[in-house]
């Protein structure tokens, strides 16, 4: 019989397996926490299930790190965000507003698109007038496209505000203002001629290509340098955020899916929730099993009788099958995915704890404490719970990878709460668009290393609480 707490705690850390599982267990907590501070809480649904948040990212695009493993090096997505700019003012009025972007080019492939993205324009009079211009490494420049900011609309005041709610997103590679003028910088540099529509068919082979041999078959390495000149006519105008996004074919620590959602960022918001749902539901279903297995176990009679009987019909239900249904019936929300979780969960754990209170209540210190005149529940909680605690700790971090799995199940059928990524949903996702036959292992192995190591991980605590709960496995 253990003493105390620390004795506990001490024949718990004296196992590896124990030290491995907490671990861990601390490093799955850490990752938890950081996903709830960097990420709203309606992230999900605003962002994650918005396929047009992902518009500028590409799609099914694999890891970064493939490119140790490539002969070719592909090029990595990129997204260049602004600076301060450069001001320059006219003795006119006008005012030019200079953004660079640097761009070290060393990938053996062409970007596979090319865009701008501006938010949130205001001006006081004329519209300001927005330019981009490339520097190649070969010291060629090449203005790629040139426009004018919506003028104001009838009855509308100063300030004009744009792209507040939404950015605008010019295709540079779909612009046929930039075949004209790519066709243009050919022919006055190179002397190269290409018309807009040849250009128009492969865009970036034009604007990042190498003019050798007339065919423009690979990129131009080496630094480039975009400028974008925004033009204004008073000093209150101002520009919030431009972007320059490159489309690549590799993307992040974990590649994208076939809307372009970053999976790391998928896996990350995964933590808290599969924690979550694992650690409440077996916490909760712990105390009601124990629970109704102590007393009914210690008071016997109609109310043992009740309890086991019900115990039994719902230990006899097919648990992932009534799950489905109900779960259907009534919405695909966590909290319905934990009531049910929690309804159906208490039975196994109420059956084994009454076992052993029946063995408890016979023994002579619980006789003692009756003569003594002690109530039932002083004797509960005072002489039973504190012999039945190992156990019920035990069970409680035994179930908590059973729930877990059985959250990624539903989920993996369609059934999980749609509002909050899981790692479930990701593979059902990925199955479902066939990201096995089209070899998009990342999709698919992430989540499913995730659920494994989450599972793996309280399995371990589980082992090292078998010693505290059973002396026989102790070595010493």
């Amino acid at each position: 019989m253990i003493s105390s707490k620390r004795e506990m705690l001490r024949i718990f850390f004296s196992s590896s397996v124990s030290k491995l599982g907490v671990a861990l267990l601390i490093i799955l907590l850490a990752f938890s926490i950081y996903a709830l501070v960097a990420f709203p809480p309606d992230y999900g649904k605003l962002v994650w299930n918005n396929p047009k948040a992902w518009e500028n990212y590409p799609k099914s695009a694999p890891p970064s790190w493939v490119n140790f493993f490539t002969q070719s090096k592909l090029f990595e997505h990129k997204i260049l965000e602004t600076h301060e700019p450069v001001v320059f003012k006219s003795p006119d009025g006008t005012i030019k507003k200079l953004y660079y972007f640097d761009l070290d080019y060393d990938a053996g492939e062409f970007p596979k698109f090319f865009s701008m993205l501006m938010k949130d324009v205001r001006y006081w009079k004329s519209p300001p007038i927005i330019t981009l211009k490339l520097m190649r490494p070969d010291g060629k420049t090449v203005e790629l496209t040139s426009f004018i900011v919506s003028s104001p609309r009838e009855g509308e005041k100063p300030p004009y505000s744009r792209y507040e709610k939404e950015p605008f997103i010019l295709k540079i590679d779909s612009d046929v203002n930039v075949w004209r003028s790519v066709s243009s910088f050919l022919k006055e540099s190179y002397g190269l001629s290409f018309s807009p529509s040849e250009i128009g068919k492969d865009p970036e082979r034009f604007i990042f290509g190498s003019p050798i041999g007339s065919n423009f078959s690979s990129p131009l390495k080496g630094k480039y340098r975009f400028e974008v000149s925004v033009t204004t006519y008073d000093e209150r105008d101002s520009v919030g955020d431009i972007l320059l996004i490159l489309g690549g074919s590799v993307y992040g620590l974990l590649g994208t899916d076939v809307i372009g959602r970053d999976i790391a960022i998928g896996v990350l918001l995964g933590f808290p929730t599969s924690l979550f749902i694992g650690i409440i539901t077996s916490v909760i279903v712990t105390l009601i099993g124990c629970l109704l297995g102590i007393i009914g176990g210690y008071f016997g009679g109609k109310i043992d009788e009740v309890t086991q009987r019900v115990s039994d019909i719902v230990y006899n239900l097919p648990l992932l099958p009534l799950t489905i249904f109900l779960i259907f019936l009534m919405g695909s929300s966590i909290w319905n995915i934990v009531l049910l979780l929690i309804v159906f969960g208490w039975p196994g754990l109420t059956i084994v704890t009454r076992s052993i209170v029946l063995q408890l209540r016979e023994a002579q210190y619980i006789e003692a404490a009756k003569s003594f005149g002690s109530s039932p529940w002083r004797i509960i909680f005072k002489h039973m719970l504190p012999q039945v605690m190992p156990f019920i700790v035990a069970q409680m971090i035994f179930y908590v990878p059973t729930f877990i799995l059985l959250e990624a199940a539903l989920s993996f059928l369609g059934l999980g709460d749609p509002s909050l990524p899981t790692w479930g949903q990701m593979l059902e996702l990925g199955f479902r668009n066939g990201a096995i036959y089209l070899g998009l292992w990342w999709w698919i192995i992430p989540p499913g290393v995730m659920i494994v190591l989450t599972a793996f991980t309280f399995v371990l605590i589980a082992l090292g609480m078998e010693p505290v709960v059973n002396p026989r496995l102790r070595t010493g």
